[in-house]
């Protein structure tokens, strides 16, 4: 039986991020709650979604266990918005965002499917962020649905209309992501219709991204690498394909590495060696504690393009839409 945990944590890592360095992780939602339910999600697979904003947890307990994390000496390159499902569901994440800023100048980014940003609550709540990192994989209604799985209350031409208003009141960096599933939304006719949107979105870099983690739906494949530079190609522009991760001075973690390993996964799978630069531990460790939680139930191991990745076995539960 899996062991019974009743501590909540709202943060995760710092994780090595291909793009932030040692991003803090801060999740503010019960697993898997979202307004989409992308083919590619490393969460795993859940019909349920929801575009209704709630204050899913205690915004002071969150913002204190931020600061425990910040005085520990641990290297944190960036406190990063994202984990269980779309962060600006919660209610307060504006108030937290500003609350933030007052105590470090440590960046503070915001991963979003860019699904609420047609309300201006949404644009406002996230104006003190640093970097806003929206998605953007799909500008016609039928990929949209293909590769996102939206709630049915959202639209692609909503989705790009929010993007475009939150540019144009927003005084921060945004990194426009699109994700890429092979032979679903990187065809040439929808190709076209993106690099449309991109110029009227107006944002400082495109990031190019494809499936990297075990995803939801076993159809969806990534592209190779000379694919994506095509993409690339194609779209011109501030377009870059997202780099590996190289960074490795982690201050090692002070708790017990079998229940790092275990908030770690139930959010995100990672392979044994990411997990351990994430902790500033060795990968004789890490997978140590995963024989043990695999053990007790807790975790188990899935492959994914030739790489074993370790992934949570019992989830959060998640409220309903």
């Amino acid at each position: 039986m899996p062991a019974l945990r009743t501590k909540r944590t709202y943060l995760y890592g710092p994780v090595p991020s291909r793009r932030l360095g040692f991003s803090l992780g801060v999740d503010l939602l019960p697993l898997k709650t979202c307004s989409m339910d992308c083919v590619y999600c490393q969460l795993g697979a859940e019909a349920a979604t929801t575009v209704r904003r709630r204050s899913f947890v205690p915004i002071d307990d969150v913002l204190k266990q931020i600061e425990e994390v910040l005085r520990s000496g641990r290297r944190v390159d960036a406190i990063t918005f994202s984990g269980s499902g779309e962060p600006t569901l919660h209610a307060g994440i504006g108030r937290l965002i500003r609350n933030i800023k007052r105590r470090t100048s440590v960046p503070v980014i915001v991963l979003t499917n860019s699904s609420m940003l047609s309300r201006p609550a949404v644009r406002r709540d996230l104006a003190a962020a640093d970097i806003v990192v929206p998605s953007l994989d799909a500008v016609t209604e039928n990929i949209f649905k293909k590769v996102n799985r939206p709630h049915a209350s959202l639209t692609a031409a909503e989705i790009v209309d929010g993007l475009a208003a939150f540019r144009r009141g927003y005084r921060g960096q945004i990194w426009l992501e699109v994700l890429f599933v092979r032979g679903v939304n990187d065809g040439r006719p929808h190709l076209r219709a993106l690099k449309k949107a991109i110029s009227r979105i107006r944002p400082d870099r495109v990031q190019l991204n494809t499936v990297v983690r075990p995803p939801a739906e076993k159809s969806a494949q990534p592209l190779g690498p000379e694919d994506l530079e095509r993409v690339k190609a194609f779209l011109g522009g501030t377009v870059e394909i997202i780099a590996d991760f190289r960074k490795s001075d982690q201050a090692p973690a002070e708790k017990n590495i079998a229940d790092q390993v275990w908030e770690f996964v139930r959010r995100r799978p990672e392979t044994a060696d990411g997990i351990a630069r994430s902790l500033g531990t060795t990968v004789v460790e890490v997978r140590r504690a995963c024989r043990e939680l695999e053990e007790r139930g807790e975790i188990r191991p899935a492959v994914h393009d030739g790489r074993t990745y370790y992934e949570s076995v019992s989830p959060d539960s998640k409220p309903k839409a």
